[in-house]
């Protein structure tokens, strides 16, 4: 079984998502291990996200890739939800408008649906749910961050990715898209799920 406290541990980021590597290994620096990603293992099967919420796939996608790898894993689902249309798009964020469809159409799409419904408040929130499994595929512990906000009109800036640059989170006039990477690395809701994750390594596994 990988653990962490031996020298030389990794803890793999099962994502290859670039913009959220780069986001997770600054939130991870400090932790005294090898930081992969699933970049790293080119052979590596996709763990299919077959459940209904953040938890969920977040443990299904923890298991697949520590077994996969023998490594601890660190998954994350996360997800943008919007009262008006229900919680949509939530756990299918990165599928809604289609797989492989670019974020500029999804934006574009989900804008006209919310538009649709009438509703001013236009209340939103980004959710995180991240899950630790070591190398037997067993979950160690599991996190969740809420970052709540609205849905701006348009989309503004281009500093992140996803819907960053229609989210306009609670005290900001400005959308994740807009805001600094050190101000996104203390409130936003991958950032409290990770500063979880990261309390348990630290206080609990002993490094």
């Amino acid at each position: 079984m990988a653990t962490i406290g031996r020298p030389g541990a990794t803890l793999v980021l099962a994502t290859s998502n670039a913009g959220k590597v780069l986001e997770l290994r600054e939130l991870f620096g400090q932790v005294p291990v090898k930081l992969k990603s699933l970049n790293d293992f080119p052979a590596i099967c996709d763990v299919e996200e077959t459940g209904s919420t953040f938890y969920e796939n977040a443990v299904i996608k923890a298991r697949g890739f520590a077994v996969q790898t023998g490594e601890l894993s660190l998954a994350d689902d996360s997800g943008l939800e919007i009262e008006a249309l229900g919680n949509a798009p939530g756990v299918y964020s990165a599928r809604f408008a289609g797989e492989n469809t670019g974020y500029d159409v999804k934006i574009a799409k989900l804008l006209k649906l919310l538009d649709d419904t009438g509703d001013k408040l236009r209340r939103a929130r980004f959710v995180c749910v991240m899950a630790l499994a070591d190398g037997d595929g067993r979950v160690i512990h599991t996190s969740e961050g809420i970052c709540p906000g609205s849905i701006g009109a348009d989309p503004r800036g281009k500093n992140g990715f996803g819907y960053d640059p229609i989210f306009i989170p609670d005290g900001y006039d400005r959308t994740f898209g807009e805001l600094e990477d050190d101000t996104k690395s203390v409130m936003s809701h991958r950032a409290l799920a990770a500063r979880l994750i990261l309390r348990y390594l630290l206080d609990f596994i002993g490094v």
